[in-house]
This record gives C-alpha cells, sequence and structure tokens, in this order.
C-alpha cells in the first residue's frame, strides 16, 4: 500500500459536489451511509488523485483550500470560463465548489 494524504471537504449536498468535481475530472469511487437518509460520504478520484466529500458537520470547515496540481489547467479554466492567472511558480486557477470549498488548480511553469 502506498501511503498518501486524502483532503477532506464539507459538502452539504454530496449528489451536488460530486457533480461539480466531475467537471474536473473526477469520479466517484464509492458512498457511504451508516443507514440511509443519514450524511454520505464520498469519494472522488481523478487519476490517482482522492478527495473524500462528506456531508458530517465537523468533519471539514467550510471554506478550505486545496491545491490540484495538473497538466493541463488551460483544458480546466476553459471547461469553467475562468483565465489562467501566471505565477513564477505555476499557471493556476481559482474554483469555488457549491460548498464555498476553494481549489487553487495549476499547471507548473518550466524553471
Amino acid at each position: 500500500m502506498d501511503e498518501e494524504v486524502i483532503p477532506v471537504l464539507y459538502v452539504e449536498n454530496a449528489r451536488t459536489a460530486v457533480a461539480w468535481y466531475a467537471r474536473l475530472g473526477f469520479a466517484e469511487q464509492w458512498e457511504h451511509r451508516f443507514e440511509p437518509g443519514l450524511p454520505a460520504f464520498v469519494e472522488v478520484a481523478r487519476g490517482p488523485v482522492r478527495l473524500f466529500l462528506s456531508e458530517h458537520e465537523g468533519d471539514a470547515r467550510p471554506g478550505t483550500l486545496v491545491y490540484l496540481r495538473v497538466r493541463d489547467v488551460d483544458a480546466v479554466a476553459a471547461e469553467f470560463g475562468v483565465p489562467p492567472q501566471t505565477a513564477p511558480w505555476a499557471r493556476e486557477i481559482e474554483l469555488r465548489d457549491p460548498d464555498g470549498n476553494r481549489l487553487r488548480v495549476g499547471t507548473p511553469t518550466a524553471r
């Protein structure tokens, strides 16, 4: 097993969040509920990158910032209709998911 870090993001509605993250290239891997009608806990993945999306209050704070390094930030920028900015370390965009979580998405620049 490889060790990894998986950020947990709070979401009000897992279905809405999964659909939004699909636009970033993430696919739902699984969903867990302790019982029908209770809050959902969902894993989404984009290749080897994973996020946990949790409806459980207290699992994470709204407004969390996650940095996502991608091969082609311009394609992501086009999907969301935002212009990338160039910083010394990367071309980047910043997005907010439906629950206010911030995602800074970037492609490193050659040094």
